[in-house]
């Protein structure tokens, strides 16, 4: 038989007889509760309390707000907004935060080319040694073509400038050209003349300096610019834009070894000067009156070894300020300045 509990201090048991005042407001017989009117003071059943509403928050800027399932998390909200991003609820599928980096499809070295800008893309129309396999245009630029009485020696497509995005990136600046051509012949190191300044690159593999390199090359009419096959940029895309038109008026020459391609030089009474900024003198203090060779080398590693101790001289750019070195792209167009001026005080 089940023990009876003994009742709680004290309280009392309510009988069963008729309720009285206190067990009415209790619940009572019928388990109904009551609450006391305070101004009749006449005891009134409670109403029944729907759902409990949600629970609110004040946030940043002092309103409230229903707690989100998603701030239940650990984690400051801080921390879920500069992951997620401020706009990512209304930026939608396509927004930057979606977007796939864009990468080029992938080329054969020895196969077209591919130029783009309005410059790249001019001069190579006027170039007749170019072989073009098609050009895209949008209209506006086939218009300026057209005043410009720029020579087409194919019919272009008229495009969309969004279709010249998939191919070169939305962040290129084609300015709604495109040419994909054949890339220029390039001569044997043994038919470079031996006249004039000749550029040698030792391993520049930067497609933007080196084609601020080819903009000076073109400047200083240079005879010609030898690089080497490998570590060296292709002669196509951000490089030709960077180049602005300099690739159809400077001779490239390729080589797959510099120190052999040298001593060809060297061999043709061409003076090799390597410009490196522990030379042993001025640049501007040796006589360059004959044919001579420019050798600058990579962006911070400067000349190889053995690319240094094939040169007949090593020399610097004497500088006056408190920094002793430049960009390569700099440097180059500097030193160029000081052979060609060597060049232009020679008598006859």
């Amino acid at each position: 038989m089940r023990k009876s509990r003994p009742p709680r201090p004290g309280k009392s048991r309510v009988s069963s007889g008729p309720a009285s005042g206190a067990s009415r407001r209790s619940g009572g017989a019928h388990g109904k509760s009551f609450r006391k009117d305070r101004e009749s003071g006449e005891d009134r059943p409670f109403r029944k309390q729907g759902p409990r509403p949600a629970r609110r928050f004040a946030d940043e800027h002092g309103a409230s707000r229903p707690r989100r399932h998603e701030e239940r998390s650990g984690a400051p909200r801080e921390a879920r907004v500069e992951a997620w991003g401020p706009e990512s609820r209304d930026a939608g599928p396509r927004s930057e935060r979606h977007r796939k980096p864009f990468r080029p499809t992938p080329r054969d070295r020895d196969g077209p080319v591919l130029l783009y800008g309005w410059h790249s893309v001019k001069a190579a129309l006027e170039n007749p040694a170019r072989k073009f396999l098609r050009i895209l245009a949008t209209e506006n630029a086939l218009h300026r073509l057209q005043e410009e009485g720029v020579p087409l020696p194919i019919e272009p497509t008229v495009v969309r400038a969004e279709e010249i995005d998939l191919e070169v990136g939305p962040e290129a600046v084609h300015q709604g050209l495109l040419a994909e051509a054949q890339p220029l012949p390039s001569p044997d190191i043994d038919d470079v003349p031996a006249q004039g300044v000749t550029l040698v690159l030792d391993q520049v593999t930067d497609p933007h300096n080196v084609g601020a390199i080819l903009r000076s090359a073109a400047a200083f009419a240079v005879t010609a610019v030898v690089t080497t096959a490998r570590h060296s940029p292709e002669m196509t895309g951000v490089l030709a834009k960077a180049a602005s038109g300099a690739l159809e008026h400077v001779t490239m020459v390729t080589v797959p070894n510099l120190s052999r391609a040298l001593e060809v030089l060297k061999k043709k009474n061409v003076f090799v000067i390597g410009l490196d900024s522990d030379g042993d003198a001025d640049l501007a203090s040796i006589d360059m009156g004959g044919p001579t060779a420019i050798v600058v080398g990579a962006e911070g590693k400067g000349l190889r070894q053995l690319t240094r101790a094939t040169c007949d001289r090593v020399a610097r750019l004497d500088l006056p300020g408190k920094i002793r070195s430049l960009n390569v792209s700099n440097a180059t167009a500097l030193a160029l300045y000081v052979a060609t001026a060597s060049t232009r005080r020679q008598p006859g």
